[in-house]
């Protein structure tokens, strides 16, 4: 009794399958299709943005080769297209590039173009605290001492993400103002933060011979 009882029930549902295909089917194989459509669809665009991605980055190389090469108007002209039409993530790159080419033809002009950058909201912060670090960099060979400090100083707080390089310039700016008690705090505040680098560890180290050197005196 059980087996006539089991075959009949998968009868019914036998029969419950072909009527809801018969009804449904189509729905489907239409689903279906479309889930195979989106895919390919979804590949082609995958193949696509990495093809353009593939075109920019060998722009970006490029341009970065021209610059190496010494050929600045090259490197310029490829830097400008990209920062206008390459995607975000390469469009800005292609902006820090370009300020940065700039600034080694013209300092005053790189300036500017860092100060943009360090304007503009639409930059994460920490790209706009980069960007006003490079302009300060620039500046130290074109303003003042007070014009440098304004620029780098809010960079070079304990919490800093550029404040290793931001004391590093404001005592170097400093030092060329013959402002050595200015120049010893700033190199001081560099050399004992736990995290500095080796690098500018060494480097501080070569500033404060000279901090403690004093101003030079010429005798005639």
């Amino acid at each position: 009794m059980a087996d006539i009882f089991r075959e009949i029930d998968e009868e019914v549902r036998r029969d419950k399958a072909a009527e809801l295909w018969k009804k449904y089917g189509w729905v489907i194989t239409g689903l279906a299709v479309l889930l195979v459509l989106g895919v390919a669809g979804w590949q082609f665009w995958l193949h696509r943005e990495n093809q353009a991605s593939q075109a920019v980055g060998a722009r970006l190389e490029a341009a970065l080769k021209s610059s190496r090469d010494g050929d600045g108007t090259q490197a310029e002209a490829i830097l400008q297209e990209l920062a206008t039409t390459a995607p975000a993530g390469y469009r800005q790159i292609a902006r820090f590039r370009l300020a940065a080419e700039t600034g080694k033809r013209d300092a005053a002009a790189g300036v500017a173009a860092f100060d943009a950058l360090a304007a503009d909201t639409s930059l994460e912060q920490v790209y706009r605290d980069l960007a006003k670090l490079r302009a300060g960099i620039l500046r130290v060979d074109l303003s003042p001492f007070p014009e440098v400090k304004a620029t780098l100083e809010p960079l070079a707080t304990p919490q800093g993400v550029w404040r290793h390089s931001a004391r590093e310039f404001l005592g170097v700016a400093a030092l060329k103002a013959n402002l050595f008690d200015e120049a010893g705090r700033w190199f001081d505040a560099a050399i004992t933060d736990p995290q500095v680098p080796q690098a500018l560890r060494q480097r501080v180290d070569l500033y404060l011979a000279l901090v403690r050197g004093g101003p030079v005196t010429v005798k005639n």
